[in-house]
C-alpha cells in the first residue's frame, strides 16, 4: 500500500536506564544477588574496557558472567527476565502508552514504541512495559544448550543505536536484514524521520538525537524528577539536540505529555498537508501526460 493511502505513522524510540527507568536495569536485583556492591562492579567494568581497550558494553556483560561463575549461579534467559520484573519504572510510565496511542489515533496517526537500549534486552523482556513496544532493540547474549549466558550476542552501544533508527524508517526490523543498507527515498519510507522521536537522558543518546532531529524528527530530553539534576539536558539544549526537555514525569498532566502531544499534533498537521499536496499533484501529471501525447501527435502529423 503506498504511503499517501495508509494511515500515517509515527515512532517513539526510547533509551531505557534513567529515561523510562530510574537506575540502571541491571542495579536492581541483579547485581546484588551476586552480593556485589553495585558501583564496585561498575567500576571494575569500566577498569577492565579501559585497561582492555574493551567496549564498554561487552565489559559489564563479561563481568556477568564472571560473577555468575564464581558464585556457582547461572545467568539463564528466565532469571534475566525475573530481573526484569523487579525494575523500577518512572511514575506514569505504565499508562503512557495507551494515553499517547489514544492520543494519536484522535488525530490519525498510528504510533509504534521502540526501545534502542545499550541495557540487555532479556532484562527488559521481563519488565511490566515489554509488550508495548513493537521492537526492543538491545544487548543480548548467546545460550548454549542448557540455556546458560555463555558470550554476547549482540552489543548495542550510543554509535551503532542510529542503525536502528533506520531499520526503523526503511520497515526492515530485523537486526539480520541486509536490505537496510538500501537506498530509499524518504517519500517512499515506512515512517519517515520527520515522523520519529527519540527520548533519551544523557550524552550517550546524542548520535540519535542528532540524527532524528537533522531530519526532521523530533527529540527529547529527561532527567529524574526527584534528583532535578537537569546539568545534561541544559548542555544537549545548548548544543542543539534538543527539541524539548522535561522531568522523566510520564502521567498526563506532565510536561512530557504536553509535549508529545504537541508533537502529535504537529505530525498530523504535515500529513494533512501532503495529503492535499498529493491530491493537487496528480490533476498536474495527468496535465503534463495529456500535453506531452498531444504534442507528440501533432510531431507525427507534421
Amino acid at each position: 500500500m503506498s504511503n499517501s493511502k495508509r494511515k500515517p505513522i509515527m515512532a517513539i524510540c526510547y533509551d531505557f536506564d534513567k529515561t523510562l527507568s530510574p537506575d540502571d536495569m541491571q542495579a536492581f536485583t541483579l547485581i546484588p544477588s551476586f552480593g556485589v556492591n553495585v558501583g564496585e562492579f561498575w567500576h571494575e567494568s569500566d577498569m577492565l574496557a579501559k585497561d582492555n581497550r574493551m567496549e564498554m558494553n561487552l565489559a559489564w556483560m563479561y563481568e556477568l558472567i564472571k560473577y555468575s561463575n564464581f558464585k556457582g549461579k547461572s545467568l539463564k534467559r528466565d532469571y534475566f527476565r525475573e530481573s526484569g520484573a523487579e525494575v523500577k519504572l518512572y511514575e506514569g510510565v505504565k499508562t503512557w502508552f495507551s494515553r499517547i496511542n489514544q492520543y494519536a489515533e484522535s488525530k490519525g496517526i498510528e504510533v509504534e514504541h521502540y526501545v534502542i537500549s545499550s541495557g540487555l534486552r532479556e532484562i527488559i523482556e521481563g519488565s511490566a512495559i515489554a509488550d508495548e513496544f513493537k521492537k526492543i532493540y538491545a544487548s543480548s547474549y548467546l545460550y548454549n544448550a542448557d540455556g546458560v549466558a555463555v558470550w554476547p550476542a549482540q552489543a548495542v552501544n550510543y554509535t551503532n543505536k542510529t542503525q536502528y533508527l533506520f531499520r526503523i524508517s526503511k520497515g526492515f526490523l530485523d537486526e539480520h536484514d541486509e536490505r537496510v543498507n538500501d537506498s530509499i527515498p524518504q517519500g517512499e519510507r515506512r515512517i519517515p524521520f520527520e515522523n520519529f522521536v527519540y527520548i533519551g537522558d544523557s550524552a550517550t543518546d546524542i548520535p540519535c538525537m542528532n540524527l532524528v532531529k537533522e531530519r526532521g524528527g523530533y527529540s527529547i530530553g529527561v532527567f529524574d524528577p526527584i534528583k532535578d539534576n537537569r546539568e545534561k539536558v541544559y548542555k544537549l539544549l545548548n548544543d542543539g539536540r534538543l527539541t524539548f526537555y522535561a522531568p522523566a514525569d510520564y502521567t498526563a498532566k506532565s510536561h512530557m505529555t504536553k509535549y508529545l502531544k504537541q508533537i502529535i499534533d504537529n505530525i498530523a498537521l504535515n500529513e494533512k498537508i501532503k495529503a492535499e499536496q498529493e491530491l493537487l499533484r496528480q490533476p498536474a501529471i495527468d496535465f503534463l501526460i495529456a500535453k506531452a501525447n498531444k504534442d507528440d501527435d501533432q510531431f507525427e502529423i507534421l
